[in-house]
C-alpha cells in the first residue's frame, strides 16, 4: 500500500512545482505564498506532543487544499500526530520547494494555525474530493475506519522566498474570501470533470505553454522545455496537430495532465508527481466567466 499510516507519502524527494512567472520580475510575497500552498503536495506537520510535555513533534504528511486554500489532511487515529491534535489543535505546517542545489536557496512557507477534524459530512466529502484528486493513490486507504479528514484553520504564516526574501503573512494573505463565488463553488466538481474528460489537450497546453513545465503528458521532461499535445480540440478553439516535434527535441505524446481543482484565482494541474498552477489574470466568480477565461487561455497557449 502506498503511503504510511497517516496518509502521507513516503517519497524522499518531491518534484519542485513551477513558480509564478511574476517572481522573476519582483518579490510578490503573497502571490508566491499562495502558489506554494496550492502546488506543494507534502509538508512537515509539527504538533504538540502531549506525551512529552508539549514538545513539538514533526512528521511528513500529504496535503491538498480546500477551495479557499486551507490545507486538508487525511490522518489515521493510529498516528501520534493525530492523537496530539485531538489533545491540542495547535500546529505548524512547513511547505518547501525541493530542487537541486542549496535547499535554503528555494522558497518555503511556514503556516501557523489549528488543525481540526471535519465532522460535517458535506465538508468531509468536499475534502475527500479535493484530496484524492491531488493524491489518487490515497483511495487505497482513505475510507478505512481509522482515517478521518482534517482542515488547518490558518492564523498566520511566514514566507522565506530564498536568500534575503522573507515576509510575515496574515490569514487574509493566504486564505481566499469566497464571498460572491457561490455559483462557481457549486459548479466546481462538474467543471473539473468536464475539463479532464473533454479537454485534456487544453490542460496540456496550459501546463507546457503557459506554466512552462517542460513536462510532457507522460510526466517526462522534454528537450527544449516544451511539449505539444495531441489533436483533440481545445475549448472554443481549433484542433492542435498531434505528434509534433518540440523545439530542439523529439515528438512527445499527449495526455497525462489533469486538473485537480480550481478556485477564483487559478487552476491546479498535475501530471504524475509534477504539479503546477495556472494563475488567473483576475478573480473568476461564475461558471460563465470561468468558461470564457479557459477559452482565452487556450487561445493564448496555442499562440505561445
Amino acid at each position: 500500500m502506498q503511503g504510511n499510516e497517516d496518509g502521507s507519502d513516503n517519497q524522499e524527494t518531491q518534484n519542485a512545482p513551477s513558480l509564478p512567472g511574476a517572481e522573476a520580475a519582483g518579490f510578490d510575497a503573497r502571490g508566491l505564498a499562495r502558489h506554494l500552498l496550492r502546488t506543494i503536495r507534502a509538508g512537515a506537520l509539527a504538533t504538540c506532543d502531549g506525551a512529552r510535555d508539549g514538545h513539538p513533534l514533526a512528521t511528513l504528511v500529504s496535503l491538498a487544499t480546500a477551495i479557499d486554500g486551507a490545507p486538508l489532511l487525511l490522518l489515521s487515529q493510529l498516528s501520534a500526530h493525530r492523537t496530539n491534535l485531538e489533545r491540542d489543535s495547535r500546529a505548524s505546517l512547513l511547505l518547501a520547494v525541493r530542487s537541486k542545489g542549496d535547499p535554503l536557496a528555494h522558497p518555503r512557507l511556514s503556516l501557523i494555525g489549528r488543525v481540526q477534524r471535519l465532522d460535517d459530512t458535506d465538508q468531509a466529502a468536499r475534502a475527500r474530493t479535493r484530496f484524492l484528486a491531488r493524491h489518487p493513490k490515497a483511495k487505497l486507504y482513505a475510507d478505512f475506519t481509522d482515517f478521518a479528514w482534517f482542515r488547518m484553520e490558518v492564523e498566520a504564516g511566514h514566507l522565506n522566498g530564498g536568500f534575503a526574501r522573507a515576509a510575515a503573512l496574515t490569514r487574509d494573505d493566504l486564505i481566499l474570501d469566497l464571498t460572491g463565488a457561490e455559483s462557481l463553488l457549486a459548479a466546481h466538481d462538474g467543471a473539473v470533470t468536464h475539463m479532464n474528460e473533454d479537454h485534456a489537450d487544453a490542460l496540456a497546453l496550459y501546463a507546457t505553454r503557459l506554466a512552462g513545465t517542460g513536462v510532457d503528458g507522460d510526466g517526462v521532461s522534454t528537450p527544449g522545455g516544451e511539449s505539444v499535445p495531441g489533436s483533440e480540440s481545445v475549448p472554443g478553439g481549433e484542433s492542435v496537430p498531434g505528434g509534433e516535434a518540440v523545439p530542439g527535441g523529439e515528438a512527445v505524446p499527449s495526455g497525462g495532465w489533469r486538473t485537480t481543482g480550481l478556485d477564483p484565482e487559478g487552476l491546479d494541474l498535475a501530471c504524475g508527481d509534477h504539479c503546477t498552477r495556472i494563475p488567473f489574470p483576475a478573480p473568476v466568480t461564475t461558471p460563465d466567466a470561468l468558461r470564457a477565461l479557459l477559452v482565452d487561455l487556450a487561445r493564448k497557449a496555442r499562440e505561445t
